[in-house]
């Protein structure tokens, strides 16, 4: 297969049930669909994705299979425009960054997509967080929980009104599990903010994989995912262990840009992060100096122009032919052209500017 080779996903959605979907785009109902893969056709239902993103003219969609029941091994996958990101690649560029870091994270493909004949152009076919995902893995099934908004702060007070939180698991939605898995969370938000000093390091790490949060901090910080610390992520309990483990979901405000696609400068993200639980990981010595190494790892090995180049420019180059044909960015193509450079220009200036904050951790 060709490097400029993108596999299709052909949608079929009945007018009347188009027409439904099309009438309200907050609404999260699905609707009945087929979409046709290498010849073979699956029965599915289909909604619009996301927060902001529906309001643009590209949409991201949701989609559920029943019939078969698999796809690939997935129940349930999302296909997102990335329309705000003009490089088209910083979601999937994130989330093999944190793969690399040791990160559990979603695979993620690009794709073609049309729906009705109509060609729909690039999307990024991401992998759902649910017990297809941990199966694939090999781990235990486990409750997991996603962090949809701002209250999913790690704290006892919300961010919205500054006042303490009415529920310990305010912010948060039960992907997997069932409503008893709500006291493992419960018990996780009360202890990060509760426990004293002297007992934080033995009580905390009964609770929580503390060197795979500290790898999803590097690799949050590293790309400069500014809402990452707060939301963007899934919470899954690994019931073998007892700990908690973050999972990044939605990545694409990053190496060098915001939610909205417009410049970030290098330095606008501290090496320390933030969110409660972050401020009292790197307020205990032993945490703190874990999170240096891992960081100064990093900085050496994977976050740098050498290890991640070559992963840009053979997603460019896959990528290209087709945003030609991209019906919603085909005019971006100047743009496009100058985002492997930015990027690793952002690599760059990031990796020196962290480096020059090493010290503040010692």
């Amino acid at each position: 297969m060709s490097t400029s080779q993108l596999p299709l996903f052909a949608i079929y959605i009945h007018p009347d049930d188009l027409r439904e979907l099309r009438r309200d785009i907050w609404n999260d109902e699905l609707v009945p669909a087929t979409l046709t893969f290498h010849k073979k056709k699956f029965h599915i239902d289909i909604s619009y994705r996301g927060s902001h993103i529906r309001k643009f003219k590209k949409k991201s969609y949701f989609i559920t299979f029943y019939k078969p029941y698999f796809f690939h091994g997935a129940h349930e996958l999302h296909l997102n425009a990335e329309y705000k990101d003009p490089s088209l690649m910083r979601n999937k560029l994130s989330f093999d960054f944190f793969s690399a870091l040791g990160v559990l994270s979603p695979s993620s493909q690009h794709v073609l997509l049309s729906i009705n004949g109509k060609h729909e152009g690039i999307y990024l076919q991401l992998e759902s967080v649910d017990e297809f995902f941990l199966k694939k893995r090999q781990l235990p099934i486990g409750p997991i929980f996603y962090a949809v908004d701002d209250d999913a702060n790690f704290s006892l007070i919300s961010s919205f009104d500054k006042a303490p939180k009415t529920s310990l698991d305010a912010g948060y939605e039960r992907k997997l599990g069932t409503q008893e898995d709500h006291r493992y969370l419960e018990e996780f938000i009360f202890q990060i903010n509760t426990t004293p000093k002297y007992e934080y390091e033995s009580v905390i790490t009964k609770i929580l994989d503390v060197n795979k949060y500290l790898r999803w901090l590097t690799g949050v910080v590293c790309t400069q995912n500014f809402d990452g610390f707060v939301h963007n992520y899934a919470l899954y309990r690994n019931p073998d262990s007892g700990l908690f483990e973050i999972i990044p979901w939605d990545f694409d405000a990053t190496w060098g840009r915001d939610i909205n696609g417009k410049q970030m400068d290098y330095d606008y993200v501290r090496i320390e992060g933030f969110n409660t639980l972050t401020a009292r990981l790197l307020d205990t010595e032993r945490f703190r100096k874990m999170y240096y190494d891992i960081m100064k790892h990093t900085l050496d090995h994977e976050f740098t122009v050498e290890f991640m180049k070559p992963k840009v420019e053979q997603l460019y180059q896959q990528l290209r032919p087709h945003v030609l044909n991209d019906p919603y960015i085909k005019d971006r193509m100047e743009q496009f052209d100058d985002e492997p450079d930015w990027i690793c220009e952002f690599i760059e200036k990031r990796n020196a500017y962290l480096k020059s904050q090493l010290s503040v951790l010692l």
